[in-house]
């Protein structure tokens, strides 16, 4: 007996559903005509609500391959100043959990376990995003900084339905965990299907700054903070911190469409938009955070090291060969390089934490980046979310040794960073996690849009230079959305 929940096949452009007794133990794979740019998907899907895109900005990123989308999550988190909460999927209210943050993802991620040998990356699961303020549950953090923006310091939905586009095979699929529920997964089919009679749109106009971003620090009150943070290094506090500004303005209109420009600008392996309700997230990652596959092996990419590009050949190829030769930039990136091989080592087997990459040249549009790697083997007792865990905040983004860089942090920044600097995330059922650093990555809330830069500060930098450089990061976002300005 065939149980169709995505209508007959004849009228669907999805294939035909298995039966019955596969559903209740397989993840089913649904071809769908193969898209480049998967943007009209989301803008279909989203109107099911919490909606998340994952894009890895193929072809104008180099290093990206698949994309992910997804909406209506049987399962929502949220870590909020009163606690952790959740809810069903369709609730309105929200439960109360007396478990870790981490605890409770990791009961829902075992309620779904599955074991799929397939290539195709997720298969349902959770994503969602880990805020930088996250950290301050898992040590102890003054809380001097202003916390102004209200968002929660943990938001993961679960995912049991999904598209995922492969653009180095150009296939694309609706995913659908054995334990999805059949109405959800209906609406997906109806959606996808009408998509066949539509074309796709596109309306920057639908979005517009007020104003031009400002910083929350002015030039001197940067170039202060480097000084003191200099002091802190010479007293021997630190060897590394990683010091930022925070621009923002007022906007009106629809996030999304600014992120779609945004992407159009800065094209990153690691891009992200996610609908929260009233307000979104805005990333344009370059940085991969944590890899770990359904075998355990583990990947982190630290950055650390930028140079601006230049319209001029010479000059840019001089910046990037300057940047290759920087005694000063390999010391940091070294410096980040042992705190991440430190990290990942409490949840790795015993002698398989190796660096088999470092200082590699990344060119991006608006920047050249020096990139390292660190690998490792899960230890069979730790699950990603341990992973996450250990290594959480990142170390590049922090600075050295982490928990002093953290305090000192939040002395020195005005704000806290919330969803900035924090981690964008994806875990399948099957085990499968990969996540960025959410650098190059904006928040809109309360109708107000914020974007940060930062970079490492050693003992030998200059703050004249450094503040350039957090410029140089952000300029090409910044421009890009200043351009809607009446």
């Amino acid at each position: 007996m065939n149980v169709s929940l995505l209508g007959s096949p004849e009228s669907s452009c999805i294939g035909k559903l298995f039966t019955f007794q596969l559903v209740l133990t397989v993840v089913r794979y649904y071809p769908l005509p193969y898209t480049l740019d998967a943007s009209h998907l989301f803008e279909r899907l989203r109107c099911l609500g919490q909606a998340v895109i994952l894009d890895s900005c193929y072809p104008y990123s180099q290093f990206g391959r698949y994309d992910i989308i997804s909406a209506a999550p049987a399962k929502l988190a949220q870590l909020k100043p009163e606690g952790l909460v959740y809810k069903e999927h369709n609730q309105t209210t929200w439960q109360t959990s007396q478990q870790l943050p981490l605890d409770l993802l990791t009961s829902w991620l075992d309620a779904i376990h599955i074991d799929a040998v397939e290539e195709i990356p997720f298969k349902g699961g959770m994503i969602g995003y880990f805020s930088y303020d996250l950290g301050r549950h898992f040590e102890r953090i003054p809380n001097q900084a202003s916390a102004d923006i209200a968002l929660p310091d943990l938001h993961v939905g679960l995912y049991l339905q999904a598209v995922v586009i492969d653009h180095h095979t150009q296939q694309s699929w609706l995913v659908v965990h054995p334990l999805a529920d059949p109405k959800t997964v209906q609406q997906f089919q109806d959606i996808l299907d009408r998509l066949q009679d539509e074309q796709p749109h596109h309306d920057a106009s639908s979005f517009q700054l007020a104003s031009p971003f400002t910083s929350n620090l002015s030039a001197e009150e940067y170039k202060l903070a480097i000084n003191k943070i200099h002091h802190y290094i010479e007293a021997g506090d630190c060897y590394q911190i990683n010091f930022a500004q925070r621009f923002s303005t007022s906007y009106t209109g629809d996030p999304w469409h600014a992120w779609q420009l945004l992407k159009r600008v800065a094209p990153t392996p690691f891009a992200a938009y996610m609908d929260l309700d009233s307000d979104a997230i805005l990333s344009l990652s370059p940085e991969r955070f944590l890899f770990s596959d359904a075998e355990g092996n583990v990947e982190t990419r630290p950055i650390k090291g930028t140079r601006p590009r230049s319209e001029k050949i010479d000059e840019d190829q001089f910046n990037a060969k300057a940047l290759l030769a920087s005694e000063k930039d390999r010391a940091e990136n070294v410096m980040i390089v042992d705190l991440l091989r430190n990290d990942i080592s409490k949840v790795c087997e015993p002698g398989s934490v190796k660096v088999p990459e470092l200082f590699k040249l990344e060119t991006y549009p608006n920047v050249h980046h020096l990139v390292s790697s660190v690998t490792g083997k899960l230890d069979k007792k730790h699950s990603p979310l341990d992973l996450l865990r250990a290594c959480f905040p990142g170390g590049s983004i922090t600075g050295a040794p982490k928990i002093r860089a953290m305090e000192i942090i939040d002395e020195l920044e005005p704000h806290r960073r919330s969803v900035y600097c924090g981690s964008i995330a994806y875990i399948s059922s099957c085990g499968q996690m990969d996540s960025s650093i959410t650098i190059r990555t904006l928040i809109c809330h309360n109708q107000q849009i914020y974007c940060w830069a930062g970079g490492g500060i050693v003992a030998d930098s200059s703050a004249d230079d450094e503040y350039a450089e957090t410029f140089s990061k952000v300029n090409n976002l910044l421009k890009a959305l200043e351009a809607t300005i009446d």
